[in-house]
């Protein structure tokens, strides 16, 4: 594959001024099409046996690296704008009983891709992966090391989510005695009321200890997960927070945005909505954390991502925050393990059965607990591609889409493209012969732009985004 070419620099636009509500009316937080095609969009009629045949041909003809997401379900406490699937329990043993289905898992999907494949990235994800005690956490290690290859040179990326609430020295040196190298902490805000009023109080002193564990055990990246949009934030309180975050000096933060949908998520029943930022203040908000990282140093190297630009990183082929851009134009599968895990396998996306019970039952027959899937059409491939440009490169080069798939934007995509004119012509976009770019007060809006080339959007709702009709909701563009 023909790497994308990275973007150029434009200049930053002038102030939006008088067009500031028009830009507005775009901002909308639009369906997270990193995974594109997103979750909805698979069936629960898949053909699992014909996956299943077609995996184990295609997983014993290559040695190609293989990463892993292992999900890990539980927690101790429900945070009220948590949109995981979690499972909020006390109960003795959750942990371990899970661990044993897990297992079965394991060893069915290894079968399939043996130790040929390098394991070059891992992820922890939940729930909270340090809801399990340090024996758990050691013996799941040991499975996958027993099953799969995992790698202990510095080429590894191998990482894990934490509760900084129940996390200490010990956990951490635990951690990096396992192999892990990069640790990501859910911090979502620094102010007492917002962390109240999401039921996630974890006070700075607590934080920073964590962080000086992080760095005296040698962790090559920390990453702090943020959001926005969360009840009771404002200009000020998110500068507050801007400020002690870049004081501790993470290597990335990665800044979501908050979409209410108690209707879909029942942890944002928890949420009083009264206290939430209309969709005009959270783009201010959006706004100030792009221009406040920015200053101190951070480059934006995806929708949602922050990577800290250094000397030794930033500026040299292959560094983390070029690889960071790249990654995701570059062909590579995801093997998801645990309950609700995604994977990504050659042409195929596939999910895993959503409830406990079922993956659990499913697991104990030595079953692909597989619930829902996709087979990617070659439609679906070229919009993916489309769309991650959008998402990593904040550009689509015309040529290099060419390149891949011999059609031509302009013809293929001549409605989509005229949609985009009335961003072009309010400075967020930059249209010309080669390409389209997001220019710098365009990149607030850049899922906006992802979602005029969803298919499985209404065209008629994608017309209504396009005239910046503020009716249009998460939820609407979430089904």
């Amino acid at each position: 594959m023909v790497p994308l070419k990275l973007a150029p620099s434009f200049m930053p636009q002038a102030s939006l001024g008088d067009q500031a509500e028009l830009a507005s009316s775009y901002f909308h937080n639009a369906p997270h099409q990193i995974s594109y095609p997103t979750t909805p969009q698979f069936q629960s009629d898949f053909a699992q046996h014909e996956f299943a045949a077609w995996e184990k041909q295609y997983s014993q003809g290559t040695s190609a690296p293989l990463s892993l997401y292992v999900h890990l379900p539980f927690c101790k406490e429900l945070c009220y704008f948590c949109s995981c699937n979690k499972t909020i329990t006390s109960k003795e043993g959750a942990a371990t009983e899970y661990l044993g289905y897990l297992k079965n898992e394991i060893t069915r999907r290894a079968g399939t891709s043996g130790k040929r494949r390098p394991i070059n990235s891992m992820h922890w994800g939940g729930g909270t992966p340090t809801y399990l005690d340090s024996a758990e956490l050691t013996r799941l290690m040991h499975i996958l090391a027993s099953h799969f290859n995992l790698l202990a040179d510095e080429t590894r990326r191998y990482s894990i989510e934490i509760d900084p609430r129940h996390s200490g020295e010990p956990t951490i040196a635990l951690l990096k005695g396992l192999g892990f190298n990069q640790i990501s902490m859910g911090i979502q805000d620094f102010d007492p009321l917002v962390q109240r009023a999401i039921n996630r109080v974890q006070p700075l002193r607590k934080i920073a200890e964590l962080v000086s564990s992080v760095r005296a055990h040698g962790f090559s990246t920390l990453t702090f997960d943020l959001m926005y949009g969360l009840p009771h934030q404002d200009s000020w309180t998110v500068a507050e927070t801007l400020k002690k975050v870049i004081d501790l000096g993470p290597d990335s933060i990665a800044c979501r945005g908050y979409s209410h949908m108690p209707n879909v998520f029942s942890a944002h029943f928890g949420i009083d909505e009264n206290a939430l930022p209309n969709a005009a203040q959270s783009l201010d908000l959006l706004k100030l954390i792009h221009q406040t990282l920015s200053s101190a140093g951070y480059i934006n190297v995806g929708i949602d991502h922050f990577v800290l630009a250094k000397e030794s990183s930033a500026e040299k082929p292959g560094s983390q925050a070029n690889h960071t851009e790249a990654e995701y134009n570059t062909p590579y599968d995801l093997l998801g393990l645990g309950v609700s895990a995604i994977s990504h396998i050659g042409g195929y996306i596939v999910q895993n059965e959503s409830t406990l019970k079922r993956y659990y039952q499913r697991t104990q027959l030595s079953e692909l607990p597989i619930e829902r899937g996709l087979k990617l059409s070659e439609e679906d491939k070229i919009r993916r591609f489309i769309i991650l440009s959008f998402a990593t490169q904040r550009r689509l080069d015309f040529e290099q889409l060419s390149i891949h798939f011999g059609i031509n934007f302009r013809e293929k995509f001549a409605s989509e493209l005229a949609l985009l004119h009335g961003m072009r012509d309010i400075g967020l976009l930059h249209i010309d012969d080669q390409q389209i770019a997001i220019t710098p007060s365009g990149r607030p809006f850049t899922r906006t732009v992802c979602t005029y080339f969803d298919s499985y959007l209404d065209s008629r709702l994608i017309a209504r985004l396009a005239r910046g009709d503020t009716q249009v909701n998460d939820a609407t563009l979430s089904r």
